[in-house]
């Protein structure tokens, strides 16, 4: 009997972890369950940030690497292009052109993900060694961005929730613009890291525990 399609040891758990988290999250999203949803998002972030890390502990054959380097994007694109999309078009009372502009923003993040997933596939078989920059603005930074307009908005001080379609306007353009990003070493993961938890701390602390 054959085996499964796929591979299913340890470097693609996080991954898959991560995926499973933002599924969860367009869940809470369609039962109105914002907070949890960004909570979420922050946790598909967190495995998106390390599961590369995973991944080079082990020597993989050529197919092993193309399979990560394709699950990798799939997965960020529901987890930081359809889950923001839905959410910003759910929390911001469904209107038609939010869902417009909803929809753009999850094919910018395609758009991006599958160019990145080109110049990937190529780089590999240039060189072995890690990469050091990215072309665009990376989809997860959304991660970042959607919790703290939430956060703000929460808090009354983004008044409005056509903060959140801005929002997706402002990072679907972001992620096509073609300027290149330094990717962040372990200082700036840190950094990023404490960001998350300040986040995570305003969801669970400064909103009196009620984040629906």
């Amino acid at each position: 009997m054959k085996r499964l399609l796929g591979y299913y040891n340890y470097t693609v758990i996080l991954t898959y972890g991560g995926m499973l988290s933002a599924f969860l999250g367009i869940l809470k999203v369609m039962c109105g369950n914002y907070g949890d949803a960004v909570l979420c998002l922050m946790i598909a972030a967190v495995c998106d940030m390390f599961d590369g890390m995973v991944a080079a502990t082990k020597v993989r054959d050529e197919r092993e690497k193309r399979f990560g380097i394709q699950i990798d994007s799939l997965s960020d694109l529901i987890s930081f292009g359809v889950l923001p999309g839905v959410f910003v078009y759910r929390i911001a009372e469904e209107q038609a052109w939010i869902g417009v502009v909803a929809a753009a923003f999850v094919l910018c993040a395609l758009i991006r993900l599958a160019y990145f997933n080109v110049l990937e596939e190529e780089r590999q078989k240039q060189t072995q060694e890690k990469r050091k920059s990215y072309l665009g603005v990376p989809v997860t930074v959304i991660a970042v961005m959607l919790p703290l307009v939430f956060l703000l908005y929460k808090e009354h001080i983004c008044r409005n929730r056509i903060c959140f379609p801005i929002l997706l306007i402002v990072m679907g353009f972001a992620y096509l613009m073609p300027i290149e990003i330094k990717k962040p070493g372990i200082v700036g993961k840190i950094g990023l890291i404490l960001l998350g938890i300040i986040e995570g701390i305003g969801l669970l602390l400064f909103m009196g525990g009620d984040i629906v």
